[in-house]
């Protein structure tokens, strides 16, 4: 099957409902590389599609883990709250499960099982990608594949792609052999998909702006080059 993966979501329910359109599930296998959570204006109803989803084609969805399902996982868990979480757009993520607290439950149960990565042969899939670091794969660490910021790993036969890092557009760095898909939809930018072959050739970049009705008040953020997590 084709890939078809999608960058930070962020709560973004309807730009992220409306980009699925351009999904087939009898040829592409859906990808979608976390954060799903936090800052945008409809999170409980994103996670709630993207579970969904993953129940009706198990087949052929994978939703990844991102930084953001790790903090709230995290603040919910045993060791909470985290209060960094807080401040770096859990708030609005508590406040919206106020108002859906028949969800969080089992939102949380789901999200504790997404993967970190999902690969081939010819494609490696993360939420930050893989880093130079000897801590590359410890979810963890700054360095991880979470949380990395800065030139990835060039990793052999394998194309590298990301969200996490924000960009106005969608770009391939051939440094590191990487994409970088989110552009910022929650900081009014647009929600990217980018359709692959298996072998990594691109068919499709298809980048929708993000629907104003998934902003949040806009006195919250300043560009998306400012942010740090």
């Amino acid at each position: 099957m084709n890939l078809f993966i999608i960058g930070d979501v962020h709560g973004c329910f309807h730009t992220f409902n409306s980009l699925l359109a351009h999904w087939d599930p009898t040829t592409d296998h859906l990808i979608q590389v976390g954060d799903l959570v936090d800052r945008g204006a409809h999170i409980p109803a994103a996670v709630e599609l993207a579970r969904q989803l993953s129940h009706d084609y198990p087949d052929s969805t994978t939703f990844l883990k991102g930084n953001h399902e790790d903090g709230l996982l995290y603040h919910f868990g045993p060791n909470g709250p985290y209060t960094g979480w807080l401040s770096w757009g859990g708030r609005s993520t508590v406040s919206q499960y106020k108002l859906r607290p028949n969800l969080l439950v089992h939102h949380l149960a789901w999200l504790e099982k997404r993967p970190l990565l999902w690969q081939n042969e010819h494609i490696l899939v993360s939420h930050a990608g893989i880093s130079t670091s000897p801590n590359a794969f410890d979810s963890e660490s700054y360095d991880g594949l979470l949380w990395a910021r800065g030139t990835l790993k060039r990793l052999d036969g394998q194309i590298q792609v990301v969200g996490h890092t924000p960009n106005e557009e969608p770009y391939f760095d051939r440094e590191s052999n990487t994409w970088y898909i989110d552009t910022g939809a929650c900081f009014g930018g647009s929600l990217t998909a980018l359709r692959l072959t298996p072998l990594g050739e691109v068919l499709d970049v298809i980048k929708l702006p993000v629907i104003p009705a998934d902003l949040p008040d806009a006195s919250t953020f300043t560009h998306i080059s400012s942010r740090n997590a």
